[in-house]
């Protein structure tokens, strides 16, 4: 990993799984230039909802939460790339789908707040990204390798 770049974490939710929305999510990110290092298809249990949605455990709607999460498969992500977590969000749009601008995740492909198909590490909250990593992988499931379109991607840095 080079020194500009950052990993977070991005979930394609169950209703992304059941509408079959997972690779334009993946090819939406690869196209932006963003660079997967790990995947999982998984089904998540009670107990990791529980962990992964724990700074809302007091709120009302996190019951909701857990069992919108834990309703099908998911596909589990970590991507890298400059900026990477504030750059996801930026390309997941408004949380509520109805608000999210026309060329977002959300703003083409959601209409309703409870199902908003995609998570990503949140980058007002600093380490969100790496704690929600660690949640769902070990060190050893993501690939550290070269893209070899980074030259494309990124400007050379002066030396």
């Amino acid at each position: 990993m080079s020194h500009h770049d950052e990993r977070t974490f991005v979930m394609a939710k169950p209703d992304a799984v059941q509408r079959g929305l997972v690779g334009e999510i993946i090819t939406r990110l690869e196209e932006r230039g963003l660079k997967l290092v790990g995947a999982k298809f998984m089904q998540i249990d009670e107990e990791l909802a529980h962990e992964h949605y724990a700074e809302h455990e007091d709120k009302p709607f996190f019951d909701g939460l857990v069992e919108f999460i834990t309703s099908g498969p998911v596909m589990a992500m970590v991507w890298e790339g400059a900026d990477a977590t504030r750059q996801v969000r930026q390309m997941m749009g408004a949380t509520d789908p109805a608000e999210a601008e026309p060329g977002t995740i959300r703003g083409d492909y959601g209409l309703d707040l409870g199902q908003n198909l995609i998570h990503g590490s949140d980058h007002e909250d600093p380490g969100s990204n790496e704690r929600e990593i660690d949640l769902f992988f070990d060190e050893e499931e993501l690939v550290d390798y070269e893209r070899t379109d980074a030259v494309w991607v990124y400007e050379e840095e002066d030396h």
